[in-house]
C-alpha cells in the first residue's frame, strides 16, 4: 500500500482499536435514541429539563454519557494516531483500556447516578494519559532522528 511502507506492521492494532471505538460511539447513539423514546424526550432537545420532564435527571445522565465520549474524541483519536507510529502495541493496548473504560463510564452514567461513571469508568483517564506520553514520544523521535 502506497504511503504506509513506514508504519510498523503492528500499526494494524491502532488501526483495529480505532475501529472498535467507532463500533461503541454507535451503539452508544443508540442508547441515547432508546432513551429518548423511553423518556419522551424529542429531536432537537439535546437537554431535557426538570419542568418539563419528570425524568430530565435519568435522560441527560445518558445524553451526557455519551456526549462526553463524544467530546474526548478527538484527542483519543489523535493520541492513538500519533503515538501509535512509534509505539503501535502499546498505544493499541491502551486503546483497549480506554475502550473497556468509556463502556464502563457511560454505562455507570446511564444509571442515573453521575458518581457511578467513575467506578471503573475512571482508567479512561489514565489511558489518555499515558497515551500523551506515547505521542510525545514519537514527535521527540522524530525530532531526534
Amino acid at each position: 500500500m502506497a504511503g504506509v511502507e513506514f508504519l510498523p506492521k503492528e500499526y494494524g492494532y491502532v488501526i483495529l482499536a480505532l475501529v472498535v471505538y467507532c463500533f461503541l460511539n454507535f451503539w452508544m447513539s443508540f442508547q441515547v435514541g432508546k432513551a429518548r423514546k423511553q423518556y419522551k424526550v424529542p429531536y432537537p432537545t439535546m437537554y431535557a429539563t426538570e419542568a418539563e420532564n419528570k425524568n430530565a435527571k435519568s435522560f441527560n445522565c445518558v445524553q451526557r454519557g455519551h456526549q462526553n465520549s463524544l467530546e474526548m474524541m478527538p484527542t483519543f483519536f489523535m493520541l492513538m494516531i500519533v503515538g501509535g507510529i512509534r509505539h503501535p502495541l502499546i498505544c493499541a493496548s491502551l486503546g483497549a483500556v480506554y475502550i473497556v473504560s468509556r463502556y464502563f463510564y457511560f454505562t455507570g452514567y446511564s444509571t442515573g447516578d453521575p458518581q457511578n461513571r467513575l467506578t471503573l469508568g475512571k482508567y479512561n483517564f489514565l489511558a489518555i494519559m499515558a497515551l500523551m506520553i506515547c505521542a510525545a514520544s514519537c514527535g521527540v523521535n522524530f525530532l531526534m532522528s
